[in-house]
């Protein structure tokens, strides 16, 4: 079956959606059960004045209520490729996210909290040192005096902290035996049936019923001329924007190799006139 790569925002948004498809999600790379979840994407457009062209990013943020009562903010970032305006991009999000207060619905009706963060990264490139698609990166708490593991749990640290799960897309290969295989099927970057990397062949059988909700998706988004161009478009303009990037950094180290130069050539004179 064709389906659309849902590395874009575009698709990953259409995805997140749905409600049954964000828990899954959620609780397979948290391995936790969730039993209350609210998804909130929020899309916003940056503009590139000197391009010309601005660019929709979707931040896609899940309030859960785990099995065992508690609270947690959920925050997605999917970045496309290694580039260090992102990255920064995100702290300075993660940095407002942990300024804000939240609200969390309970029995009484909404009451305002500040939650624990939990962020997820899925990544469209590789880290070398890590040669693994899925990554936990968990706390724990240790005794300093004897180096004991601490097994409870304090609001305090809790709120000023953050677990963090990252999926290295490149590096998934189709094995299905487990839930997590069976969900980061979906994000393999293998099979494309065009030389852009819109849509690809999943052949895989599916015999979860979620997993053929997130394909039935995916071969819409895939197929449909509308879905494919804002695709596309999206596409461009990264395309362009990444570009513009790298002129810019080739034109900023052209201008620190000269000033180089000029050190050099002066501390010669100085040498010589010594």
């Amino acid at each position: 079956m064709i389906i659309a790569n849902p590395i874009f925002d575009e698709v990953f948004k259409r995805l997140m959606e749905n409600q049954p498809i964000a828990k899954f999600f959620i609780e397979t790379l948290l391995e936790e059960t969730i039993e209350y979840l609210e998804f909130k994407p929020q899309e916003f457009t940056f503009e590139d004045k000197v391009a010309g062209i601005g660019v929709s990013r979707v931040d896609f943020i899940a309030t859960i209520k785990t099995s065992d009562g508690n609270h947690k903010k959920v925050l997605i970032e999917i970045q496309k490729a290694k580039n260090a305006i992102d990255v920064m991009r995100f702290r300075k999000y993660l940095a407002e996210q942990y300024k804000n207060d939240d609200e969390v619905q309970t029995d009484t009706g909404k009451k305002k909290i500040i939650l624990p963060i939990v962020t997820i990264y899925m990544l469209g490139f590789q880290l070398p040192e890590i040669k693994t698609a899925a990554i936990k990166v968990s706390r724990q708490y240790v005794d300093l005096t004897n180096h004991e593991i601490i097994d409870k749990k304090n609001d305090f640290i809790e709120q000023l902290t953050h677990d963090s799960f990252v999926v290295q897309m490149p590096r998934i290969k189709g094995k299905l035996q487990t839930r997590l295989g069976m969900l980061l099927s979906i994000f393999e970057q293998n099979y494309f049936v065009d030389d852009r990397g819109i849509v690809k062949r999943y052949d895989h059988e599916i015999d979860n019923a979620v997993i053929k909700s997130m394909v039935d998706i995916l071969h819409y988004a895939g197929t449909d001329p509308e879905s494919r161009k804002r695709i596309e478009d999206e596409q461009e303009a990264y395309r362009v924007l990444d570009f513009m990037a790298e002129e810019k950094a080739k034109e900023l180290q052209k201008i620190i190799d000269e000033q180089s130069q000029k050190i050099v050539e002066l501390e010669r004179k100085l040498n010589e006139q010594k």
